[in-house]
């Protein structure tokens, strides 16, 4: 259950953790999909472990299958662990919509574990995945925690945009940033999570993901290179005649195709800015003017429920924008 990539950040916080004093909170932080919250995980059952007094510990963050502190952590029962994230809607239906955030409730949720000593060790950890999804109130509640933290807690705070949370929370926190992964690194995760998709279709996510194995697999089993090529067609030879952006509003309109058109919505911006890079002048500027376009048009989409057959043609039309824009440069 080791977490791929990011080897500097992981070795920075083991270093910090075999040391005489460790800081009581962390602020781990980077894009979305590159193993914050993987790495917040085993790190804490590694700390656990060894706060349990578990011996023969490799090194590293390694805790073998069959110890009692992964045992328990992976039941949900730890008595010294504590993971917050939003909860579903509705606890009858686990895999459906999630709450928009965690709440100030689930915070005050903790206030019984800290009026106690750790139960196993001398360390209890809790992880909250994301500190971005707290609501403003749980913020406040929590940060009285790390203000004064009760003895021997250990927090782990996942952020995919730290720059928006409270400067206070940011003040009390060691940051421990993880950056994107190569395509190396990235191939290996998706491997990790897909062992059964092909060479060809771990390189296309491993090229949607850009940096993040997570946002690649979203893309799973959507033939992603299969759009992905429509685009860079369409941008290419600028679809004079329609055909293809009608072709493409057919197969993405009907309601079985709606996770490839949320795909498509999601790739098509991303490809119109990797195309803006290789243009100068007054092409790039209206490859990025194409781009916002985009973009807006994208997160109008879903939002407000538009037509999808007319929202990909439209999306289409400003790709097919960027040949003429791109032969004049």
């Amino acid at each position: 259950m080791g977490v791929v990539g990011n080897r500097a950040a992981q070795a920075a916080f083991r270093t910090a953790l075999s040391g005489v004093s460790m800081h009581h909170a962390w602020l781990i932080a980077g894009q979305e999909g590159i193993g914050k919250a993987s790495f917040a995980k085993v790190a804490a059952m590694r700390m656990l472990a060894e706060s349990a007094g578990t011996r023969g510990l490799a090194d590293g963050f390694d805790v073998p299958v069959g110890d009692r502190t992964r045992s328990l952590i992976e039941a949900g029962s730890h008595p010294d662990f504590r993971l917050l994230r939003r909860l579903p809607k509705d606890p009858e239906k686990p895999d459906q919509d999630l709450a928009r955030s965690i709440t100030i409730a689930q915070v005050r949720g903790l206030q019984p574990m800290f009026a106690t000593t750790p139960s196993m060790g001398a360390a209890r950890i809790v992880v909250i995945d994301a500190i971005d999804d707290l609501e403003r109130a749980g913020a406040n509640a929590l940060l009285k925690n790390l203000e004064e933290p009760p003895a021997g807690t250990i927090f782990l705070l996942v952020s995919h945009a730290p720059g928006r949370l409270l400067p206070t929370i940011r003040s009390r926190c060691r940051l421990l940033r993880f950056e994107a992964l190569n395509d190396d690194d990235a191939a290996s995760a998706i491997r990790s999570a897909r062992p059964e998709a092909s060479d060809d279709e771990v390189a296309s996510l491993v090229r949607a993901g850009d940096g993040s194995p997570g946002r690649g697999l979203r893309f799973a089993g959507l033939d992603i290179a299969g759009l992905d090529a429509a685009i860079d067609a369409i941008a290419a030879d600028g679809d004079p005649d329609n055909a293809r952006r009608v072709k493409l509003a057919k197969a993405l309109g009907g309601k079985a195709a709606q996770p490839r058109y949320e795909a498509f919505l999601d790739r098509a911006p991303t490809i119109i800015a990797r195309l803006a890079q290789s243009r100068q002048g007054g092409a790039l500027a209206q490859a990025i003017d194409a781009h916002a376009r985009a973009r807006d048009l994208s997160g109008a989409a879903i939002g407000l429920s538009l037509d999808a057959q007319a929202t990909v043609f439209e999306m289409a039309g400003i790709v097919a924008g960027l040949h003429a824009t791109g032969a004049s440069r």
